[in-house]
């Protein structure tokens, strides 16, 4: 049987991952597999440090989404693919990569995955995390300081420079493409109930409406 696939989109600190791991603990991890956006950035190896720094890592183009669909179609196809370990703290891939089985559901996350047509495409269902503007800045701050390396100025110049414009010109417009919302993230758990039950009758072969 060929994968469901899920996208699950929405602005930096939603709580996108939230969903995405109550969606794995729910269904079983496996019968899930997760593919991230985010290691698809491109490699920036061969560009001096200082000037990767001043790159707009949240445009559309920062990303090599070719690769991405070319990934998933794979997973549809029933084949295994190798995904590009990224690291954050120097913007580089590291040459690595981590190999991923096709599962009865693939779940792609990243915040511009319903702003791709090609990526949309592919998806039986797309799924939007929505929540507050102050609350998404906390949690990016936090996340970026501990688990990237980043220093408080540093990301706050980024969110104000970068991350905010390209939310409005990318990542909010995308809302309409999706066939499900989920207002306050990962806490709203009755909504998450309603996104399992579905994902789980797609993958019987069932007809929900």
């Amino acid at each position: 049987m060929r994968p469901v696939i899920i996208g699950v989109a929405g602005g930096t600190g939603s709580g996108k991952t939230t969903v995405v791991r109550e969606i794995v603990r729910r269904l079983g991890p496996d019968d899930v597999a997760v593919v991230q956006h985010d290691s698809y950035y491109r490699d920036r190896s061969g560009i001096p440090p200082a000037e990767r720094a001043k790159i707009n890592y949240d445009h559309p183009d920062a990303l090599e989404t070719p690769l991405l669909v070319e990934h998933v179609r794979a997973l549809l196809a029933g084949q295994s693919i190798e995904v590009p370990v990224y690291d954050f703290s120097t913007h580089t891939r590291t040459g690595k990569t981590a190999s991923l089985v096709p599962r009865k559901v693939v779940i792609v996350e990243g915040i511009l995955v319903l702003a791709e047509p090609e990526l949309r495409a592919l998806m039986s269902i797309r799924v939007f995390v929505d929540t507050d503007a102050d609350i998404r800045m906390i949690r990016r701050l936090r996340r970026d300081i501990r688990d990237r390396g980043r220093t408080l100025e540093s990301v706050v110049e980024q969110y104000l420079d970068t991350v905010r414009p390209m939310h409005l010109e990318f990542v909010e417009p995308s809302k309409r493409h999706a066939h499900v919302i989920i207002p306050e993230g990962g806490e709203n758990f009755v909504a998450v109930d309603m996104l399992v039950s579905r994902i789980d009758a797609i993958g019987q072969g069932k007809e929900v409406t």
